[in-house]
């Protein structure tokens, strides 16, 4: 990619800086700093894919066989009154139609392959706009007022799973896995 913008740049003039860094571009040290308090592990991978998480206009879908990307998630939205529910509790639906419309964050932790198909207006952010302001969004059989402020993360502990298509579409796959190399700069993090 970076030598391909090279070309670019010398033949069209396209302005670009010598080091393409996206992080630097979708982070600043100010945030990164405050992700690390918060719980994300300090390795570059991690970095990366908090930063995919905070600006990705698509929903996370967090693959996180360590539960590190949960824990950070849990600590960052602490304050906003996060809920965290699973596919197979009762009261899943009722508390992410509450969230919904309260603008709160929800954390749908232990997902399996499959996904519920009352969730997919949720997850494609399928919302009709009602009057000059009012967004509301179908869930179930019920039509919900939509806040622009509900955040939706999707968290499995498979290390390997298999979404359809339509899912990997509508969702950010982020893979929160450690890496031997992820592995050794968080080692060195806790030594130092």
């Amino acid at each position: 990619w970076m030598p391909f913008l090279r070309t670019c740049a010398e033949g069209e003039g396209i302005p670009m800086s010598e080091a393409g860094d996206p992080l630097s571009i979708l982070a600043n040290d100010a945030q990164i700093a405050r992700w690390l308090s918060q719980g994300l592990p300090d390795d570059a991978v991690s970095k990366e894919n908090g930063a995919i998480v905070v600006n990705s206009e698509r929903w996370p879908l967090m693959i996180d066989p360590q539960l590190q990307g949960i824990k950070w998630v849990m600590n960052k939205e602490q304050e906003n009154n996060l809920h965290v529910v699973r596919l197979t509790q009762k009261t899943m639906l009722r508390t992410l139609e509450a969230a919904i419309a309260a603008g709160e964050p929800v954390l749908i932790e232990n997902m399996g392959e499959r996904i519920e198909a009352v969730l997919n207006p949720v997850i494609a952010r399928a919302t009709t706009k009602r009057g000059a302001s009012r967004l509301t969004l179908k869930l179930g059989d019920k039509e919900i007022d939509y806040n622009p402020d509900f955040q939706l993360y999707l968290h499995t502990k498979l290390s390997n799973p298999h979404y359809p298509p339509e899912v990997q579409a509508e969702a950010a796959l982020v893979n929160f896995t450690v890496t031997q190399a992820g592995l050794e700069d968080q080692l060195l993090a806790m030594t130092l």
